[in-house]
C-alpha cells in the first residue's frame, strides 16, 4: 500500500471524522478511502451513459459563486428543462436542473461544475 499525504482545512478534517465515529471506521484512511471508492463508482456509472436522457442535477454552492453558475448554465441551455433555485442558511444555494438531452452534453455540464471547484455539492441522479 502507498502512503499519499493529503491537505485538508479543518472543517472537512472534522466532518471525515464525525464518519469516522458515526460509520465506524477504524481511521480516518478508511474513511477516505471509501469517499474515493464512491467518487470512482460514481465517474464510471456516468461514463457508461449514452443516447437521450432524463436526469435531476442537484447543486449547492455558495451565494458567491452564482456568476459561475451563471456562465455554466447558459452554454448548456439546450438540455436544461427547468431550474429551480432556493436559498438554504449560510449563504448557501440549492440549484435543481432539470435535464432532458444527449448523455454527452449532460456529463459535460456535470463535468464544468465538477472542475470549477467551486461547487460544495454536485449530484446527477439518472431517471
Amino acid at each position: 500500500m502507498t502512503i499519499v499525504s493529503i491537505s485538508l482545512d479543518d472543517e472537512l478534517l472534522k466532518e471525515i471524522e464525525k464518519l469516522q465515529k458515526e460509520l465506524g471506521f477504524s481511521g480516518r484512511s478508511d474513511v477516505v478511502r471509501a469517499g474515493a471508492k464512491m467518487l470512482i463508482a460514481d465517474c464510471k456509472a456516468k461514463e457508461r451513459l449514452e443516447g437521450s436522457l432524463n436526469s435531476v442535477l442537484l447543486l449547492i454552492h455558495t451565494q458567491n459563486v452564482e456568476d459561475t453558475v451563471t456562465e455554466i448554465k447558459h452554454e448548456f441551455e439546450d438540455i436544461i428543462s427547468t431550474q429551480i433555485h432556493n436559498h438554504l442558511r449560510k449563504d448557501k444555494c440549492l440549484e435543481v436542473f432539470i435535464l432532458e438531452g444527449d448523455a454527452a452534453r449532460v456529463k459535460e455540464l456535470v463535468r464544468m461544475l465538477q472542475i470549477s471547484g467551486k461547487m460544495d455539492f454536485v449530484k446527477l441522479i439518472v431517471a
